[in-house]
């Protein structure tokens, strides 16, 4: 891995729990493997494009890796009824990224729901584009109904699993449960593989747009002391 920067971002007012002080500690790297990803993975780090970040707050220590183990896991009835109401509608597509018309509408489109509904920034323009830009290949999951994209997820293919990076839908087809269907079916596909982790990026206790991912049960969170331990258990 060839890693260029490292530096921290300013003290901030915490994204998820507002009462808090936020700081994150970034990487920027030019070139790294699935495999040398996930050791940092495994550390508590994520990444957006050729960034890598982590949480490195000044007295909060509630953002908390969480992965789901595929063999194990057991959906919940409303998650039965959320796979049930779209598997065989919703089409499913994995490719590389590729960046489009199509996609660009999409995210402008969900980004400025969530500006209205909860306060979001305004997306930036051509925002989407940033998830074709990666150091290792990854993979673009496209979500059609009717022909109609639908929704667009970006996830990493690594050693010992799937890791989940970003998604956004269209805000038209939000009675479906898009974003549970997209967990639920990477889990499935990283249990297709033969691959025995989903990685969900951060849980964070009293964030309601983020403490979803406990519901993907069993699971297990990242200690401050770099062990990984069971958290929620079906």
């Amino acid at each position: 891995m060839d890693a260029s920067l490292r530096f921290f971002a300013p003290p901030a007012r915490c994204e998820y729990l507002p009462d808090e002080t936020a700081r994150l500690e970034y990487v920027q790297v030019d070139q790294m493997s699935a495999a040398e990803y996930l050791e940092w993975l495994r550390r508590g780090w994520r990444r957006f494009g050729h960034v890598m970040f982590r949480p490195s707050c000044p007295s909060c220590r509630k953002c908390q890796s969480l992965r789901v183990p595929a063999a194990s896991f057991a959906p919940h009835r409303t998650q039965r009824r959320i796979w049930k109401t779209n598997a065989g509608v919703v089409t499913i597509t994995v490719g590389e990224p590729s960046p489009s018309a199509e996609t660009r509408a999409l995210y402008d489109k969900f980004h400025r729901y969530q500006q209205s509904a909860k306060g979001w920034p305004a997306p930036e323009p051509d925002g989407g584009d940033l998830f074709a830009v990666n150091p290792f290949p990854t993979e673009e999951w496209r979500y059609a109904v009717d022909g109609q994209l639908a929704a667009v997820g970006y996830v990493d293919a690594l050693p010992d699993g799937l890791s989940a990076i970003y998604f956004f839908y269209d805000p038209g087809e939000r009675r479906r449960s898009l974003g549970t269907f997209n967990v639920l079916a990477i889990i499935d596909e990283a249990r297709r593989r033969g691959l025995p982790w989903v990685y969900l990026g951060y849980y964070v206790e009293g964030c309601r747009s983020v403490e979803y991912k406990a519901r993907f049960a069993p699971n297990e969170v990242l200690r401050p002391d770099g062990t990984w331990v069971s958290f929620v258990t079906a």
